[in-house]
């Protein structure tokens, strides 16, 4: 497995998980998966430290 193949894990399995080819559309629904995903993770690590 690649770094990258680990990056985009969790906007692929959250593609599978609904239905999509996670490769379809330019891969931007898994982009837009993996911006969220990411997103809530970093923002609880933030807010964890400076809480």
């Amino acid at each position: 497995m690649t770094l990258s193949e680990i990056f985009l894990w969790p906007g692929n399995k959250a593609c599978e998980l609904c239905g999509i080819d996670p490769n379809a559309d330019a891969g931007l629904i898994r982009w837009m998966f993996n911006t969220l995903i990411y997103l809530f993770v970093l923002l609880g690590l933030v807010w964890a430290v400076l809480g």
